[in-house]
């Protein structure tokens, strides 16, 4: 696979860099590298420090190589980015200037019709960003009705997902649903008929199953975590997310990584000694601007958070 069949067009790009503030000779790791494209503009601004690539993806991993084999100082590891922790001691550092992370579906793998991420073409049913292990395929052919609502629901905010599961039912005791075609005609068939024409109906279901696929809300949970953990006093994390559930996470971390003391607010002194571990460097999300919107429709729901560690314990 070439570099140039992985497309990728990085997103709020100009402002995810600066809130990086790159040392020239600080170690910075891109937990979703992709295509390289927030890799690429961190290596302009190193002198003397080290970039490190990491994405789970083969597709991604081949890109970054074809990209980057030329650089001493660029690393490339294909791995999840709930790993950082792990990556960071068998690499031998003392920890990080600076972790990025992009979260979610690549342009790549949305534009992939074989990868099965896209309701748009009929592919087979995958999703699997590591193109390894359980696929989209799998869960709607095997999961009971209940469980199917409550990926729906929970990961995907539908509303509708007592008929959806109803509709995968019905149809997977007459046939395997194999396609991305299949399960969104399933879902749209599900859908009230006045809902239809609003977004597509099959938005909100793709998401959860992809979300469940990839294990994305958990992986995100732990990868914030090991990168909080493996900066060091003065680094700074930046995240990227692209619909609620994932911002809500980044968010709910970063507060309680700023938060101070816990006392109740009627305790005259100090008792649980908790001081801050980061300050937000943005007070509200980053997003994209009219520019970028005319350029990128996809960086529409991106939002962008970042907050620096001011304590090591």
């Amino acid at each position: 696979m070439s570099e140039l069949n992985f497309s990728h067009i990085p997103v709020i790009l100009n402002e995810t860099i600066s809130s990086l503030d790159i040392k020239p000779d600080g170690v910075y790791l891109d937990g979703t590298a992709g295509g390289g494209g927030h890799s690429s503009e961190i290596l302009k601004r190193l002198v003397s420090g080290r970039l490190i690539c990491v994405d789970q993806d083969p597709d991604a991993i081949q890109t970054l190589h074809s990209r980057f084999d030329g650089y001493k100082n660029v690393t490339i590891i294909k791995s999840n980015f709930s790993e950082i922790g792990s990556i960071v001691n068998e690499l031998g550092l003392s920890g990080l200037d600076g972790v990025l992370l992009d979260i979610g579906v690549s342009s790549h793998q949305l534009d992939t019709a074989e990868r099965g991420f896209s309701y748009h073409t009929d592919a087979p049913l995958d999703m699997r960003m590591s193109q390894s292990g359980t696929t989209a395929r799998d869960l709607v052919n095997s999961l009971e009705y209940s469980e199917l609502c409550r990926i729906l629901f929970s990961y995907g905010e539908e509303k509708f997902a007592k008929s959806i599961a109803r509709a995968i039912e019905r149809e997977r005791q007459i046939k395997p649903i194999e396609t991305t075609g299949q399960l969104a005609e399933i879902v749209k068939s599900a859908y009230p008929p006045s809902k239809r024409f609003d977004k597509h109906p099959a938005r909100k279901t793709f998401q959860a199953l992809r979300i469940a696929v990839n294990g994305e809300l958990d992986v995100l949970k732990k990868g914030l975590d090991g990168a909080f953990d493996a900066l060091k006093v003065g680094g700074r994390l930046s995240v990227i997310s692209f619909h609620s559930l994932e911002d809500r996470i980044v968010k709910q971390k970063m507060q309680s990584w700023c938060q101070g003391c816990t006392c109740p607010k009627d305790f005259p002194v100090c008792v649980c000694g908790k001081k801050p571990r980061a300050r937000l460097v943005y007070r509200k999300p980053v997003t994209a601007s009219e520019e970028e919107l005319s350029k990128n429709a996809r960086s529409r729901s991106a939002k962008l958070r970042c907050c620096e560690k001011i304590d090591q314990t």
